[in-house]
């Protein structure tokens, strides 16, 4: 009996110490949500406070009139959605074979795209931009996307790799042995099980690509072609001609379409491995 009381007290100062650190993690989103309401261009002042003194709508009213928001919103979903499909249309067979085939140069192959994964995309920026100079393919949708899919195509290849390892082979052997095909196997079997790391692949694609910003900046030159995140960053380029409050605006709009995926993916992020894999 003092045990069980024991681990129900226990339980509640964790849930305690979780839901504080959740509301300190909203903090920075709740302020952010208060500025975007702020009438005064103002953001750390002493006319300032949390809550601000003057609410008004007119800030998200700008982000939508005012400022060519939903252009860069478009370019983003189609960078997004183009680089997510590539990557995935890629990693998901190529996890496959890595997982369940052995043929030579394979540990020499996954070594080398680790090795080339570990250091940052950053270093490479001077090389991607003079290669794709040449080639016409600076400030265009189509370059980004090879910079952001030889990125994420190796990222969804181990991330992948490593849950398919996990699935038990029987289960494969005994679909083949109930006369499933290759093609059977993958698609009715192997695919629903990895469907919460397939989930969770797609999530940190379209997050990488969503708030990714400095190859933005740099290969796309005029504001026409900004995805979201450059488009952000030159609202408030300088602290004489930016308005907070419209920045903030912003933010919290352009956030919404990653929190309604998420909500979206959630139930199968957090299914189990095997949910509905064993034979009946």
């Amino acid at each position: 009996m003092k045990k069980r009381t024991k681990e129900n007290i226990g339980l509640v100062i964790a849930n305690i110490v979780l839901i504080l650190l959740c509301f300190m993690v909203l903090i920075p989103v709740l302020y952010a949500f208060s500025v975007s309401l702020n009438a005064d261009n103002s953001l750390l002042s002493a006319n300032f406070s949390f809550l601000p003194k003057h609410f008004t709508l007119a800030n998200y009213k700008a982000v939508f009139t005012e400022k060519p928001i939903m252009l860069w919103l478009k370019n983003s979903l189609v960078l997004a959605i183009v680089t997510l499909g590539i990557s995935l249309g890629t990693g998901i067979p190529a996890a496959y074979v890595f997982s369940r085939k052995d043929f030579p140069g394979r540990r020499a192959i996954l070594r080398m795209l680790i090795l080339l994964y570990a250091f940052p995309s950053l270093l490479s920026m001077t090389a991607l931009y003079k290669l794709l100079s040449p080639m016409g393919l600076i400030n265009t949708r189509t370059g980004l996307i090879i910079v952001y899919t030889g990125t994420m195509a190796v990222f969804a290849l181990w991330n992948m790799k490593g849950y398919f390892d996990t699935i038990p082979v029987e289960i494969e052997e005994a679909a083949m042995i109930d006369g499933a095909t290759q093609l059977q196997l993958v698609t009715k079997i192997v695919l629903p099980l990895a469907k919460p790391t397939i989930a969770v692949t797609a999530m940190m694609v379209l997050i990488y690509v969503w708030n990714e910003y400095i190859f933005a900046i740099n290969f796309m030159t005029g504001s026409d072609t900004y995805t979201l995140a450059a488009g952000l960053y030159s609202l408030q380029a300088t602290e004489m001609s930016g308005s907070w409050p419209i920045f903030a605006a912003a933010s919290i709009v352009v956030s919404i379409p990653i929190l309604i995926v998420f909500f979206a993916l959630q139930k199968n992020m957090t299914t189990g491995l095997t949910s509905g894999g064993v034979k009946g």
